[in-house]
């Protein structure tokens, strides 16, 4: 038996790197993005060191942001903007609805495996959110509960990501992380690039498994929910009194000359009575949504939302009088030009750990925040003094005109879709299907490297009209871009330092001579479970290297092992961290018991059916 490697100064300092990575992603000290940058520059500053200059080379420092993987990322993201700007997913609810049936097991299969199809070439949580609106339009036209509709679509979406080689960040990064432990090895065991479509089988299995998990078991493991009725559109109804407790009615009050409230700001007022102004008159002046600065002239007409008794002490307190039904607002604020919406705060959105108040929240978006429904709680008091969160429900109130705008926004990702709009410029779809089908196409039928197809869809889309360059750089997620090319660097280390082959030959040695399934499981249940504790891209880009490292020691496919791990990372269903699960939570109304109960049976069936497929295929 060969002599077992002994610990190196380089091993061990990339071992410290390794741990600290994962207690910073694990504890969300800092932001993931912000904890690769620091990773990286550490290593950086380390190879500076006398005795660590092979650390890491200067050359390779770097590299991850010139890495087919994120260059392929961005380029998916431009693509998934453009079908977004061009109306897809209105087409794609409008054929559910007008096909689907009307019975719960066709609506999932529906909605659930369109789903899983669309994550298959752009990102699970992109697809998730565009999605979104589709499910919700669905459940109000059907009657049937959102929490029955949402969690089946997006544990979909996640398992779609395993269905091709660009439908999630492990898997986009997979074959550079080949090429990192190439260089190290003989030129007789390097391992070949996976093809676009060599993991579908593996993937459709998993979204077929999922779909007839949730078609079968889906009444056993969903809770029950609301119903949600038709009105939900408007926002006027008992679905909006029961999950935001709220009434969301417009009254008119009329403010007469000389009222304590002449001169005072219309933040200060809502603050001081807890209510909501969405309109001002004054002077046969009307403001919509007006701006929470301006102060209140007398004599005056209000429109205000506000619960009975809130509304009555303002009346009352403030000698003001309301008026049976709307007059001076009647035109402006009637159903078919404003109304009540949801929206969703997505991950890694602007917004997150703002307050209302403090980003000017109806000035820069028109929207006058009535409440945040969070984990099932509705908060009503003082809204705009409260900090936004991932998965948080705004319910508002806007004209639809704003909110045909802010559907170009990403920050924000509006619920509520049955609303008055503008049509879609047909043009621009077919456009931005055939520059779609135009990278698809490189891909499969040329030899040409996948950022560079994958670009060429993207930058046909910007010249052509259907996103603008401005449009390209707000469908990137930045975030994700600099989390990988900043984690790409300790993959190489891990691999160069040996620290990789200092940790398996010696697992290996206390292990003995187990089967080479019983490894592979292994290997599986750790990217399954650091998946739950770090983002699914920090976990490849660390367990990699240590999977090829174990299946060269035992004699089994390298780039097999490295596959269990890119494709586990997203068997990510078991508590609500997943940023698809962190954004289905609020609309579902799901608590973290609820993932319990359904993601630990989908991660077993994930793992089962995983693990057989990839030995089937490969």
């Amino acid at each position: 038996m060969d002599a077992l490697p002994v610990l190196t100064t380089e091993i061990a300092i990339v071992m410290l790197i390794v741990v600290f990575a994962v207690f910073l992603f694990a504890t969300e000290v800092v932001r993931v993005d912000v904890t690769a940058m620091l990773i990286m520059t550490l290593l950086g500053l380390l190879s500076f060191v006398p005795g660590l200059d092979d650390l890491l080379t200067n050359d390779v420092l770097f590299s991850g942001f010139s890495s087919n993987a994120v260059i392929s990322i961005i380029g998916v993201m431009i693509l998934g903007g453009g079908l977004d700007k061009t109306g897809v997913m209105e087409r794609v609810a409008w054929g559910i609805l007008r096909y689907g049936g009307k019975t719960e097991k066709q609506i999932v299969s529906l909605t659930a495996g369109t789903a899983a199809v669309i994550s298959s070439f752009m990102q699970n949580v992109g697809a998730a959110a565009l999605f979104l609106p589709v499910v919700s339009r669905i459940s109000s036209r059907t009657r049937l509960s959102m929490s029955r509709l949402v969690m089946p679509m997006g544990f979909c979406a996640i398992l779609g990501g395993t269905m091709t080689l660009v439908a999630s960040s492990p898997l986009i990064m997979l074959n550079d992380l080949l090429d990192n432990a190439n260089r190290s090895l003989d030129p007789d065991q390097a391992m070949q690039h996976f093809g676009l479509f060599s993991v579908t089988p593996v993937g459709l299995a998993l979204v077929g498994s999922g779909l007839a998990f949730f078609v079968f078991f889906g009444k056993s493991v969903l809770p029950e929910g609301k119903t949600v009725s038709a009105s939900r559109r408007t926002g006027t109804s008992r679905y909006m009194r029961s999950l935001h407790g709220i009434r969301a009615a417009v009254r008119e009050v009329v403010v007469p000359d000389g009222s304590d409230l002449a001169g005072m700001d219309i933040a200060s007022v809502q603050s001081r009575y807890d209510i909501r102004i969405v309109a001002s008159s004054y002077a046969g002046k009307v403001l919509v949504s007006p701006p929470v600065e301006i102060q209140i002239a007398t004599p005056a007409s209000l429109a205000i939302i506000a619960q009975p008794d809130r509304l009555k002490a303002f009346v009352n307190g403030c000698g003001l009088s309301l008026r049976p039904k709307l007059r001076e607002f009647r035109h402006l604020l009637a159903r078919s030009i404003a109304g009540v919406v949801e929206i969703l705060v997505p991950p890694d959105s602007p917004v997150e750990g703002r307050t209302a108040k403090e980003m000017h929240f109806r000035m820069t978006y028109g929207l006058s925040l009535l409440s945040i429904v969070r984990a099932g709680k509705a908060i009503t008091d003082n809204v705009a003094d409260i900090p936004f969160a991932a998965g948080d429900m705004l319910l508002c109130h806007t004209r639809w005109d704003h909110l045909a705008r802010l559907e170009k926004d990403r920050d924000l990702v509006i619920v509520t879709t049955d609303y008055p709009r503008e049509p879609q410029e047909p043009y621009k779809l077919a456009l931005a299907l055939a520059f779609f089908a135009l990278a698809i196409g490189l891909i499969i039928f040329t030899d040409i490297l996948l950022p560079v197809a994958l670009m060429a869809g993207a930058v046909g889309m910007i010249v052509s009209g259907v996103v603008t360059m401005d449009d390209a750089y707000k469908a990137v997620s930045w975030k994700t871009v600099f989390l990988l090319a900043g984690l790409l660097p300790l993959g190489i280390a891990v691999e160069s330092s040996g620290t990789a082959e200092y940790v398996v030959r010696h697992l290996l040695a206390r292990l003995g001579d187990a089967p080479v399934w019983t490894l592979q499981t292994m290997i599986a249940v750790l990217a399954s479970a650091v998946s739950l504790v770090m983002s699914n891209v920090g976990a490849t880009v660390l367990l990699v290297p240590f999977a090829i490292n174990l299946a060269l020691a035992i004699g089994a496919d390298p780039a097999v092992f490295a596959l269990t791990v890119a494709i586990s990372t997203s068997n990510s269903f078991l508590i609500p961290t997943h940023q698809v699960n962190a954004l289905i939570m609020g609309p579902g109304d799901y608590k973290v018991s609820d993932f319990v109960r359904a993601g630990s049976i989908m991660s077993i069936l994930f793992l089962v059916v995983s693990l057989l497929m990839l030995n089937l295929v490969f």
